[in-house]
């Protein structure tokens, strides 16, 4: 029998389902060689179909996005007890990604926000969504809003990691072979390189043995030259500290690496790692420069912790 595949999208943009998608025609072999129970997003099946299986069924669930709704909590749950391994696909359900930049506000904050204080919003009875509510007699369970949104990881036990916003065509298609050979690494590894983005960069040879920058340029605000590594140009470029295995596709579309693909093994923290390493190119030690300098990263968190800030040490201290 073909084994059983399951695929689940919890808080995140949809990027990662295209990325199963843009496997292109190789997508005919994945689904000539597995089972899918399971995708809600493409194909009609409902949470009966996955209650129905034994527990364990399921050789392999891959599970993207954050977890911020008590929704997402029950279903990765019941996902994990109907499989033998979890993937943490993506950047949101590795890291938490770019929805959980909305960890930097606290819960009620952004309810306020959203059903009482933007400039669109026409609430006058300040109408909230509540957990049970009745229509017409009708029972209708609304999933709550939980008080953060959390890596896959926090809620359940994940096997393997598979990084990215969303992961490359490559980094999917070595998973599956892998998984399907019988050939993964030990639990808990990211499937994905070992060694950072700029290994993988075309402009890697252009980089300086030492960058010391003056000042620091945003994308708008002048044409990378194409041919001399960005991060030597003044843009803020990640590469350097961020996991290869992508293939260095922003950069090879002229734009500076933002860190989805996350850490490199051992770093505890991405975006402390991040800020460190920036610091350490700044070419002055005069105090008023430095400052005049860093105005050019007018939204630090946004930078340094875009995919990670629910995995981060700072997350923790809120909490």
């Amino acid at each position: 029998m073909k084994p059983k595949v399951a695929l689940y999208w919890c808080a995140s943009c949809g990027g990662c389902e295209e990325a199963v998608v843009d496997l292109a025609e190789a997508i005919l072999d994945v689904v000539n060689r597995v089972d899918i129970v399971f995708w809600p997003v493409a194909m009609d099946f409902k949470r009966e179909d996955v209650e129905a299986l034994q527990d364990g069924e399921i050789v392999a669930s891959f599970i993207n996005g954050g977890i911020r709704l008590s929704e997402h909590v029950e279903m990765v749950e019941l996902l994990r007890r109907k499989s033998q391994l979890v993937f943490a696909f993506g950047a949101c359900a590795c890291f938490g990604g770019i929805p959980g930049l909305a960890n930097a506000s606290m819960r009620d904050e952004l309810l306020n926000y959203v059903y009482s204080e933007a400039p669109t919003v026409e609430n006058p009875e300040n109408i909230r969504p509540v957990p049970d509510y009745k229509l017409d007699g009708v029972k209708l369970d609304v999933p709550e809003f939980l008080e953060s949104c959390k890596p896959l990881d926090e809620v359940i036990d994940v096997d393997y990691y598979i990084p990215g916003c969303p992961p490359s065509v490559g980094v999917i298609v070595d998973a599956l072979n892998a998984l399907l050979e019988g050939n993964l690494p030990p639990k808990g590894s990211v499937l994905a390189s070992q060694k950072s983005v700029c290994h993988d960069c075309r402009l890697n040879t252009t980089k300086p043995e030492k960058i010391l920058l003056k000042s620091f340029k945003r994308v708008w605000e002048a044409k990378p030259d194409p041919d001399k590594c960005l991060l030597a140009q003044g843009f803020l470029c990640l590469g350097p500290v961020t996991r290869g295995g992508c293939g260095a596709l922003c950069i090879n579309g002229n734009m500076p690496c933002t860190g989805c693909f996350g850490p490199l093994d051992g770093i505890v923290d991405y975006g402390a790692k991040a800020l460190s390493f920036i610091a350490s190119i700044i070419d002055s030690t005069d105090e008023e420069e430095i400052e005049k300098i860093l105005e050019k990263i007018p939204d630090p968190l946004g930078l340094f912790y875009r995919y990670s800030l629910p995995k981060s040490l700072l997350d923790g201290i809120r909490r």
